[in-house]
């Protein structure tokens, strides 16, 4: 590319997303701006003519939290023109509006990161009422921050971002990702899961680079960003030995600067709380234990675990809750359980479910004690 401007015999014009490294004395750098979201806000307003009425609101949080450029207003707004909810009420137009925009803005990232689908409810998470308090705040947070940090000027003055920085702590199958899933899709708004443990690269400076693409690409997009196993990356640490350890730290430092610049909701994942990086923990606006579950919360669980539609006979959730589970393990020994009772050709009965704790037991490399699963089943008198 250097040697085809040094050769060419007239101006030559480079587009690059990053700052290309320094040429000669002849090569001058211009630096293009993001239109602020207050500019994205009048220009989608503008674009939109008369249907915009009443949903000032609406603009003003769509641009908050996705990057529209003029191609995408013309897209998204051109889209709502052409639809039969064009000259609904406001509210329904802005709902729309919102649909049309997360739908054009759903990204791939070669592999480094998997949209997660789900439908999950606040029915469905089962954690005691201080946690889903944390959780409902942070939903508040990134619903309301256009208002809050723009119109009522709070982000004036910080040079942080207007993102959110979440951590996650618990064992595995607590409910963690169930809980992401939840503020997903009370916010309306894709989930990306990325494992750390994958990104982090033995090579120098691949840690960086991948962790940089995730972030470029979401920023534009408004995802919600789950990394799971956050102390692959933030374990405390090293003192510098040697080149390696250098980079590694460097590495945590720059995600680090990359979620406080962020302006969407950023949530990290860990089983292991007490090894993170003091200097992370310091960083996070919201942390939410995920303890494990009490013998009332797992019958909750268990009670939760079978559709409506799914044929069941004599299913105690009392009995099964003696069983010392997480919520994850439970939702899997109900699913292997109607397996099981699919290929018998009965409802799902407590026989089958024995039959799936003595499979996860296994899984899990954990003995299932005839304690816990006393009474599950009649045995038959000899």
């Amino acid at each position: 590319m250097a040697q085809l401007a040094e050769e060419a015999l007239g101006p030559v014009v480079i587009g690059s997303a990053t700052r290309l490294a320094a040429g000669d004395a002849g090569m001058l750098f211009l630096g293009a701006m993001n239109a602020s979201p207050g500019d994205q806000a009048e220009a989608c307003t503008q674009r939109l003519g008369s249907l915009s009425a009443g949903m000032e609101s609406e603009i003003d949080r769509l641009v908050a939290q996705f990057d529209v450029g003029p191609a995408v207003i013309e897209a998204t707004c051109g889209t709502l023109e052409r639809s039969e909810e064009a000259f609904a009420a406001p509210e329904i137009r802005g709902a729309r509006l919102w649909a049309i925009c997360r739908s054009q803005a759903r990204l791939r990232m070669d592999g480094l990161a998997q949209r997660v689908d789900s439908e999950a409810g606040w029915d469905d998470l089962i954690l005691a009422a201080p946690q889903e308090r944390i959780l409902r705040e942070i939903k508040l947070r990134v619903k309301h921050r256009s208002q809050v940090y723009g119109r009522w000027e709070f982000g004036r003055g910080t040079s942080r971002g207007l993102g959110i920085t979440v951590l996650f702590a618990g064992a595995s199958g607590t409910g963690k990702t169930l809980a992401a899933e939840v503020l997903a899709n009370e916010l309306h708004l894709d989930l990306y899961r990325i494992d750390l443990s994958a990104v982090v690269s033995k090579y120098i400076g691949e840690t960086e680079k991948s962790l940089r693409h995730v972030f470029d690409a979401a920023e534009e997009r408004a995802a919600i960003l789950l990394f799971d196993e956050a102390d692959a990356l933030f374990g405390k640490r090293s003192e510098v030995k040697d080149s390696h350890d250098r980079h590694a730290n460097i590495e945590v430092s720059y995600l680090l600067q990359r979620m406080d610049a962020y302006r969407g909701l950023a949530i990290l994942t860990t089983n292991l709380k007490q090894s993170l990086d003091p200097a992370f923990a310091r960083r996070i606006q919201f942390v939410v234990d995920f303890p494990f579950p009490s013998v009332e919360e797992r019958v909750a669980i268990w009670e939760r675990s079978f559709p409506a539609a799914a044929p069941v006979a004599g299913i105690d959730p009392c009995k099964l809750a003696r069983l010392n589970m997480a919520g994850g393990s439970i939702r899997n020994m109900a699913l292997t359980a109607a397996f099981l009772a699919a290929e018998d050709g009965e409802p799902i009965q407590m026989k089958h479910l024995l039959q799936a704790a003595r499979a996860e037991g296994l899984k899990l490399e954990r003995n299932i004690s005839d304690a816990e699963t006393r009474d599950w089943v009649q045995e038959p008198c000899s």
